[in-house]
């Protein structure tokens, strides 16, 4: 059973698969749901990782080693994510994919209202184009939009399979997971940055607060737009 042509849409046979598997292993440990996802859409599935940590990642590779990861270089991360990112690279000589923005770095600056869909939702699209599937680090605890993310669902607006490994975990799975692992963490999250995405929208966290609270900090925004 094979996902419709680019524009068609799923047929109703692939999105009750979907939905079956997403159901059945809803709780199963996310090493089982990225093996189902690998061995569902053999050479068509990529990890779009946004390299906070290293917990996902490490489980992905583990799987499938040559699997392509995606990073969306905005432009305007820490100096930290990016040597970050090469470090990880390193490590598990990583296929790795960077994107960049086609607009210059003082066109819809960032925390603008364009930034997010012009750095992250378009190059995203583009460089998913010819896949099946994506695999995201969404976790429900994360925003109330993600509060009742499947583990597995049709992503209408890339045409693809959407699969979300650790939609269950909470950031005390991740850090265990980490910690179990001895993972190389990001520099950041030894002062107090534990969401981390862009730096001039990006601040520390207090501890015993949520950790988005430190992305878009006064604005109310909550999402980039990647997965709404």
């Amino acid at each position: 059973m094979e996902l419709e042509s680019e524009g068609r849409g799923p047929s109703a046979e692939l999105l009750a698969e979907l939905a079956e598997s997403s159901a059945r292993l809803d709780k199963a440990d996310p090493v089982e749901i990225i093996e189902w996802a690998v061995n569902r859409f053999p050479g068509k599935v990529a990890l779009a990782d946004s390299f906070q940590d290293a917990a996902l990642l490490d489980m992905v590779v583990g799987v499938e080693p040559s699997i392509e990861v995606i990073f969306l270089d905005t432009g305007f991360h820490f100096p930290e994510t990016l040597a970050y990112v090469e470090r990880l690279r390193s490590r598990y000589d990583l296929n790795l994919v960077v994107t960049h923005p086609e607009v210059p770095l003082d066109e819809f600056p960032c925390g603008s209202g364009r930034c997010c869909e012009l750095r992250k939702v378009v190059p995203l699209a583009k460089v998913l184009r010819g896949h099946s599937a994506w695999i995201t680090g969404l976790k429900r605890v994360d925003t109330p939009e993600r509060a009742e993310a499947p583990v597995i669902a049709w992503d209408p607006s890339r045409n693809i399979v959407k699969v979300n490994p650790v939609a269950a975990w909470d950031d005390g799975d991740v850090e265990a997971y980490v910690a179990a692992h001895g993972l190389p963490r990001h520099p950041l999250s030894y002062i107090g940055y534990v969401s981390i995405g862009c730096a001039p929208t990006t601040m520390p966290v207090p501890e015993g607060r949520h950790p988005r609270e430190g992305r878009w900090a006064g604005t109310g925004k909550t999402e980039c737009g990647l997965h709404v």
